[in-house]
């Protein structure tokens, strides 16, 4: 009986991958090379890995998607967006919290921000997942750094030839007054925008696999919160079914810097739930 089997590759794009140099592009303004913003240790090589994945196993896998994590320069998870309470910048990588904005020692720059951010900010903290954190300006919607890994992009493009089916693209991020960093919905679901609420959609296709392959950047965060609220809403999972199709290719997904505490606690409590942890090498299609 023939198996589905698809692939799940999250945020595998060019802001997220240590590049080397010879893979940065020239900015034809500045002459300078565009490097990437949010650079993940390890990435470059697990989209190598990713890629030949799909190259040696094309004619078994039946469906590839690819999220996108999708951002506007100005955002709430920007610099631009925050001050310090003195007018300085603020620098990536600073967490914020909602006492902190009341206080006075960050705040929007535009003051007219101030009650819609901090009602974002109760509603996400009161989840208790994340504390809103700065980052870098990435995948900045247009950009470079918006674009897929080039090896992922050419090995999705010859399977998508090979097989005659699209390739699945799933933005995320676009809304800029709330975070969401998973694909299935975001840390708040922002009320008028569908493109926050639970993605129906991506859940009805995923659940028609019969084994399910994750891979994607970063494990610390995109690749845990999409896989976490997978397990939490995929339907035969609410049924009671347990998560053993469900395999993470840990070579192919690294943490961000700092945030290794995170990735380790991902794999382990994913792995106590019944999801597989396989590298690349030890998956039989």
């Amino acid at each position: 009986m023939a198996r589905n089997i698809q692939l799940l590759v999250i945020d595998p794009q060019n802001d997220f991958c240590d590049l080397p140099a010879a893979w940065q592009p020239t900015n034809p303004l500045t002459g300078a090379r565009t490097a990437p913003s949010l650079p993940v240790a390890g990435a470059h090589a697990d989209m190598q890995r990713v890629a030949a994945f799909i190259r040696h196993h094309a004619a078994s896998i039946d469906h590839i998607t690819v999220t996108l994590d999708s951002h506007q320069r100005i955002d709430i998870a920007h610099p631009g967006f925050w001050q310090q309470a003195d007018g300085g910048t603020v620098a990536p990588f600073t967490p914020i919290t909602a006492e902190q904005v009341r206080t006075g020692a960050f705040a929007p720059r535009h003051p007219a921000h101030l009650p819609r951010t901090l009602a974002y900010m109760d509603a996400l903290e009161a989840r208790g997942r994340y504390t809103l954190m700065v980052w870098p300006v990435h995948c900045e919607i247009g950009s470079w750094g918006h674009g897929v890994h080039a090896e992922v992009l050419a090995a999705c493009g010859d399977w998508q030839l090979q097989r005659q089916r699209a390739v699945h693209n799933v933005f995320k991020g676009t809304n800029p007054w709330t975070e969401h960093y998973s694909a299935i919905e975001a840390e708040v679901v922002e009320a008028g925008d569908p493109d926050t609420a639970l993605n129906t959609r991506l859940l009805a296709a995923l659940e028609t696999a019969d084994l399910l392959l994750i891979a994607g950047e970063a494990s610390s965060h995109c690749v845990r919160a999409t896989t976490e609220h997978i397990l939490q809403h995929l339907p035969r999972l609410k049924a009671g079914a347990r998560p053993d199709h469900i395999v993470l290719l840990t070579d192919c997904m690294s943490p961000v810097g700092g945030f290794e505490a995170q990735h380790q606690a991902f794999l382990d409590s994913m792995r106590a739930q019944g999801v597989r942890l396989e590298k690349i090498g030890q998956i039989g299609l």
